[in-house]
């Protein structure tokens, strides 16, 4: 019995020590060649690929309650004030330039060309609610409810809520109220540590998942489904490239490195690539965000905003996803309708989820905007997962740049607090970067 144990400890601690990021690769590689060379036949292991993606979900609430109260009651309301000012001018920003790029390289490219419309498409996605509902369901009557119904939005508000009152607790001049507030958060704190831990022990069967999910994908659609619509792929993937670019401009126009930035972002890119959801890896992203030095109270905040309200992939996605609609139904669209696509696209970000397939909801509005019809909608839903997986890995990127970048914008004034002056030296409070 011995004998026999040994090797198997030994193999299992060869698993853990392996690189996640080298794991997840080799599984994305043997999922896409297994479901190409099998076919129809390999969705018997969906259940595989179900199950990650409902262990990732199961954790999505807890991570977004513990971590954002934790990390809005370590500081003070004033921090929090323009921590949340700068990073909404930010998403703001890149998500209209994402929007734009994308119907810019959509209309010089028109990917839609040639394209017949297909019959018994006429059916629309999920329509998007209205923006007026949308910012009015931000604040839940029932807080407990909306983390049993998945409003995310409604979580964060509460959390945010929440973390800020917390926060006045814990610096109140009333020592027994302080004392309070200061257990309370020692609370949340152990419960987010509980939390990560759970989540390192679903990140070891992630290769397992990654692989059902991309083998069931391909062994369904097969390589000829990507071909009509290949003109299409290829613009949202090189407009995502773009975008990616501009966040390494923003890096560098503070001072950072790229290299070191994307050393740290590289694992939770991937697991977005392949799970489709910056939900899902928001997990990953704050604890790569920790790697690159980003302040606790900074990245706790901005990190689960950006995964409900930060869609830079999605809007070049629907921006691309719209002309590709406009050239099927052999339609112009004039420059004024352009730009309420672009506008309706920025704020209909703040109403999806960053989830697998809420892009779709994104598109239905934009189209409706337009006036353009939804069949050719059915076509861009065809191949949906392969876009989905590129707008995945650009939302979570410019969500980690925007921290690293507004931490950056903000350490002057924490240090400036703690007394230890404005240069961008390494402390023991505020990591070298």
């Amino acid at each position: 019995m011995t004998v026999n144990s040994a090797p198997r400890r030994n193999w299992w601690q060869r698993y853990l020590a392996f690189p996640l990021i080298y794991k997840l690769a080799i599984a994305l590689v043997l999922g896409a060649v297994t479901g190409l060379v099998v076919g129809p036949e390999i969705a018997v292991i969906e259940p595989l690929g179900t199950i990650f993606l409902r262990l990732l979900q199961m954790m999505v609430v807890p991570v977004v309650v513990f971590t954002l109260v934790t990390g809005v009651s370590s500081g003070s309301a004033g921090q929090f004030g323009r921590v949340g000012v700068k990073i909404m001018v930010y998403y703001m920003l890149t998500t209209m330039v994402a929007i734009t790029l994308g119907l810019a390289l959509a209309s010089l490219v028109q990917p839609g060309e040639g394209l017949v419309l297909p019959e018994g498409t006429e059916s629309a996605p999920k329509e998007a609610p209205p923006l007026k509902e949308v910012l009015i369901n931000i604040v839940p009557t029932n807080p407990v409810s909306a983390m049993v119904e998945g409003d995310m939005l409604a979580v964060l508000f509460f959390a945010l809520v929440f973390g800020l009152a917390l926060g006045v607790l814990r610096n109140s001049a009333d020592q027994r109220l302080a004392g309070l507030g200061e257990s309370m958060r020692q609370f949340f704190d152990a419960g987010a540590e509980v939390t990560f831990i759970a989540i390192r022990g679903i990140l070891e069967y992630a290769p397992i998942g990654v692989f059902a999910l991309l083998a069931v994908t391909l062994g369904e659609t097969g390589a000829d489904a990507l071909a009509p619509l290949a003109m299409l792929t290829a613009t949202i993937y090189g407009g995502v490239a773009i975008q990616i670019l501009l966040y390494c401009l923003l890096l560098l126009l503070f001072g950072h490195s790229v290299r070191r930035f994307f050393s740290a972002a590289k694992e939770p890119m991937l697991m977005s690539f392949v799970t489709r959801s910056s939900s899902g890896t928001l997990p990953v992203s704050m604890r790569a965000a920790e790697k690159m030095g980003v302040d606790e109270g900074v990245y706790g905040f901005t990190l689960p905003l950006g995964a409900t309200i930060n869609m830079d992939g999605t809007a070049v996605y629907v921006g691309a996803s719209v002309i590709f609609v406009a050239n099927v139904a052999g339609v112009d669209l004039t420059l004024t309708e352009l730009v309420s696509v672009a506008l309706v696209g920025v704020l209909a970000s703040v109403g999806t989820a960053g989830v697998p397939g809420a892009g779709l909801i994104m598109l239905s509005l934009a189209i409706t905007q337009a006036g353009l019809p939804f069949g050719p909608v059915a076509l861009v839903a065809g191949i949906d997962a392969f876009l989905d997986m590129i707008r995945s890995l650009c939302n979570v990127t410019g969500d980690l740049a925007g921290a690293r970048i507004v931490d950056d914008s903000d350490r002057k004034k924490r240090r400036a607090r703690k007394g230890v002056g404005t240069g961008r030296g390494a402390t023991a409070a505020e990591p070298a970067q």
